[in-house]
């Protein structure tokens, strides 16, 4: 009932309130009946709050899952990844002897043995140690983390840039 001449409320428009109307359930949703103090509306609420953590818990697992699955892939391909570059060290680092001098051949002979030591302990390790030694040198030092993925983010946009400008729109 429309108010339009600005009067406060009265009895009567209480009463025009008042009157019942009952609601059409939702589609798929089941009937029950309602006692008094509406414990089967509670029951029901119940019943739908644990179907929503039940499947909350099954598809945060899965998520967890598919994510430890995608760090074990990535963890792989990035001891390959260090393998090759202190493969291309050794390698290297003849031609740093003939042309600079045996003292910077073994530079990058040495560089060369630190990046396999590290792809060796990469491919050692698991998952949650090193997520965990990650998170001890972020939390030792916040400025070398922070250097190193803005260098990182550099890198992988320019090899975003170059991929996009090499290749060619058709």
């Amino acid at each position: 009932m429309a108010d339009t001449d600005a009067q406060p409320m009265g009895n009567a428009d209480f009463n025009a309130a008042s009157t019942a109307t009952t609601a059409t359930p939702v589609k798929g949703a089941t009937q029950t009946a309602t006692t008094s103090d509406g414990t089967a509306l509670a029951n029901t609420v119940n019943d739908a709050k644990q179907t929503l953590k039940d499947n909350a818990g099954k598809y945060g697992q899965q998520a967890a899952d598919k994510a430890r699955s995608f760090a074990e892939d990535g963890k792989a391909r990035a001891g390959e990844a260090l393998d090759q570059i202190a493969q291309l060290l050794t390698d290297a680092a003849g031609q740093v002897d003939d042309k600079l001098g045996a003292q910077y051949g073994g530079y990058a002979r040495t560089a060369a043995d630190s990046v396999s030591g590290f792809a060796d302990q990469v491919k050692a390790k698991d998952i949650d140690a090193l997520i965990e030694d990650a998170t001890a040198l972020v939390r030792k030092s916040p400025a070398i983390a922070i250097g190193a993925a803005a260098a990182v983010g550099f890198v992988v946009a320019r090899l975003v840039q170059s991929g996009v400008d090499a290749d060619p729109k058709v």
